[in-house]
């Protein structure tokens, strides 16, 4: 027996809420409808704030980390940790790229409480206000459409900022890193084109994450791990040196 609209929308949102994640495909055949009815059905969900949609599907938002960078804690000893890892590798007269995570804000502020000399371009407006107060770092911001949940530029013009540089090293934050098919995530595509071209345009490029997001699944995927030069964690377990390694990735 066909159920109505929104009988099926609190079934959908039942669904997804106890299982994490539903496909498009499942969820028409259970309740016996066109894809694009589902499709429709996420999207107003969506809308209503109720669920996150991602290719194929809907995430609970019971099980996403808090997108707004301001609400997130940015101070955990984990972060820190990575952050100091991080911190060594930069060299007096670098070039660096810092993009939009709270990991990656623990590291410029260490750089901008350092002492090395050195020149910082991101599309994080935390990240450039935390910068300003070290003299010694030249702090360029890419400009472009601010995103208000991140806090950052955007967009084409972000994109063609980005395209002018050269990065001796770039550090980026990722929502989630699956080890078994190589995807690393970001929440969605906007941010994670800015980071892939982060990657193109770096000699080295290092990826910040807590060994916990290695369990996590994403939204976005915008990189492989095998794009990076270096993983960098507070923690990583052998097994995940191994694998990093397997695909010719250091990791600290």
């Amino acid at each position: 027996m066909a159920l109505f609209l929104q009988e099926r929308q609190n079934k959908i949102l039942e669904l997804v809420n106890r299982e994490g994640r539903v496909a498009v495909a499942d969820l028409a055949q259970q309740f016996q409808v066109t894809e694009d009815c589902i499709r429709k059905d996420l999207k107003q969900l969506s809308t209503q704030g109720m669920l996150e949609r991602i290719y194929g599907g809907a995430l609970s938002l019971q099980n996403l980390p808090e997108r707004n960078i301001a609400k997130r804690k940015t101070s955990t000893e984990e972060k820190r940790a990575i952050a100091e890892k991080a911190y060594e590798t930069i060299a007096d007269g670098d070039v660096v790229y810092l993009d939009v995570s709270t990991t990656v804000l623990a590291l410029a502020d260490l750089i901008a409480r350092g002492a090395k000399r050195c020149t910082v371009v991101s599309n994080s407006l935390d990240t450039l206000h935390i910068l300003a107060a070290n003299p010694l770092v030249t702090s360029v911001g890419t400009g472009g459409r601010v995103h208000a949940l991140q806090n950052a530029f955007i967009g084409s013009t972000t994109l063609q900022m980005l395209g002018a540089y050269t990065f001796d090293r770039a550090f980026l934050g990722a929502l989630s890193v699956n080890v078994d098919d190589g995807g690393v995530t970001t929440f969605e595509s906007d941010d994670g084109i800015i980071k892939h071209l982060a990657i193109q345009h770096s000699k080295q490029s290092y990826l910040l994450v807590e060994s916990k997001k290695f369990r996590r699944n994403g939204t976005f995927r915008f990189a492989d791990i095998a794009e990076f030069d270096c993983v960098i964690s507070e923690s990583p377990d052998e097994k995940i040196v191994r694998q990093m390694a397997d695909l010719g990735v250091d990791c600290l």
